[in-house]
C-alpha cells in the first residue's frame, strides 16, 4: 500500500476540559498518513490522479480552527471521519498531539487508525 502523509499540521483550536481552555484557542499539532494508490498519478504526473494533499491540509485545517472540542480524541476522530468520507480514503493514521497540556512533558495526545490497511 502507498502511503501519503503531512507532518506537524499546526492549527490553532479551542481544545480541552477546563473552563480557562475553553476561553482561549490552542495549538494542536497533526500528523496524517493516507492510504492511496499513487501508481496511475505517478504514470501521468497528473495532481488529479493522486490523493491531492493540499486539499486534504485546508479542508483538515478550516475543520479544526473552527472546530471546539474537550477531548482530542473526539477531535482525532472527527479528522478521520472526514479524510475517508471526503477523499474516498480506504485507511487512516491520525495523530493529535496538544503540547505543554502536562507539566514536564513536551506534548500528549492520541494516535488512531480507521479502516482497512492493505498489504
Amino acid at each position: 500500500m502507498d502511503k501519503i502523509f503531512l507532518s506537524e499540521l499546526k492549527i490553532d483550536t479551542i481544545i480541552g476540559i477546563w473552563e480557562w481552555e475553553r476561553r482561549i484557542r490552542q495549538t494542536v499539532v497533526i500528523d496524517l498518513e493516507m492510504s492511496a494508490d499513487i501508481a496511475k498519478a505517478a504514470a501521468t504526473d497528473e495532481v488529479v490522479d493522486t490523493l491531492n494533499y493540499k486539499l486534504v491540509a485546508k479542508r483538515i485545517q478550516e475543520f479544526v480552527a473552527d472546530s471546539s472540542f474537550q477531548l482530542v480524541e473526539t477531535l482525532a476522530e472527527r479528522i478521520a471521519a472526514i479524510i475517508r468520507e471526503e477523499f474516498d480514503v480506504a485507511w487512516v493514521k491520525v495523530r493529535v498531539n496538544k503540547p505543554g497540556a502536562i507539566r514536564g512533558s513536551k506534548d500528549v495526545g492520541v494516535l488512531i487508525e480507521r479502516g482497512e490497511q492493505a498489504d
